[in-house]
């Protein structure tokens, strides 16, 4: 099963820039035109918020349009720049999202080998995200519906400290409570994130942890704790995650754009 992964695109109503700075629905169209370009097609592809920018009525209509020429199934949560009803409101015909006003959490488990789980870790109105008391419920009721099934877990901030200063303020809140709960069900392959507008990966929770880039800039990699916010346009690449009978899932980083070759040797 081939599972795609893009995050944190931060579309914006048509003629306006990302930062004023920036075409992320034009970068956006380009990681659409090279999914829809894969052999084989990836069986699913995952949004793993900030879908928009601002969480405006425009930036959706827009990620609607964009996202109509997507020639593969999807499955979206939202972001902290995402607003909880608005999303709700552009996404109504996604039967996978639950009703109600609540987190959106849910199970997809129809769509082949792999069950993913989404957990809505998103706080209205504020950039970190937290794993509370409920969702911890939520979630240990959903992995224990089938508890060996291969399983990828979705959700938006990740749980855990990055070592970039002025991202860590927006993390994951209730990483340990999460981390002790996967360990408890060890077919949990991949813990998948977005946010931080890099790749990372990690060990968490007794399995492997990874955070997709965004499709639009990238936030820098600074380690020194007085650095300022920054970030570069870098090229943007999304994850395709590839589960293999015996093997377990493969998680591959994926440059989008153009680049010389092929060349007849590898």
């Amino acid at each position: 099963m081939l599972i795609a992964q893009l995050s944190d695109p931060h579309i914006r109503p048509a003629g306006q820039l990302y930062q004023n700075a920036v075409d992320s629905n034009a970068m956006f169209a380009a990681a659409v035109a090279q999914l829809n370009r894969l052999t084989p097609r990836p069986d699913l592809v995952l949004l793993s918020g900030d879908i928009v920018d601002h969480g405006d009525p425009a930036e959706y209509a827009m990620a609607r349009m964009l996202l109509g020429q997507l020639a593969l199934p999807w499955l979206a949560i939202p972001g902290n720049h995402d607003d909880r009803a608005a999303f709700r409101t552009a996404f109504a015909d996604q039967a996978y999202l639950p009703a109600g006003d609540g987190p959106l959490h849910y199970v997809v488990a129809d769509r082949g080998a792999v069950r993913v789980i989404a957990l809505d870790v998103t706080i209205p109105g504020k950039h970190h995200g937290r794993v509370d008391a409920a969702a911890l419920t939520w979630l240990e009721t959903a992995l224990a519906a089938e508890p060996d099934r291969p399983t990828i877990l979705m959700l938006h901030q990740p749980p855990f400290a990055t070592g970039i200063p002025y991202m860590d303020p927006y993390w994951c809140e209730g990483g340990d409570g999460l981390a002790a709960l996967l360990r408890r069900y060890p077919a949990v392959e991949r813990v998948t994130c977005g946010h931080v507008h890099r790749f990372m990966q990690l060990r968490f929770g007794g399995t492997a942890l990874c955070t997709a880039p965004s499709t639009v800039t990238s936030i820098d990699l600074q380690l020194d704790p007085t650095a300022k916010p920054q970030s570069h346009i870098e090229p943007p690449a999304f994850l395709l995650h590839h589960w293999l009978p015996g093997t377990g899932l493969i998680t591959h980083l994926c440059p989008i754009g153009d680049f010389p070759g092929p060349y007849p040797f590898a």
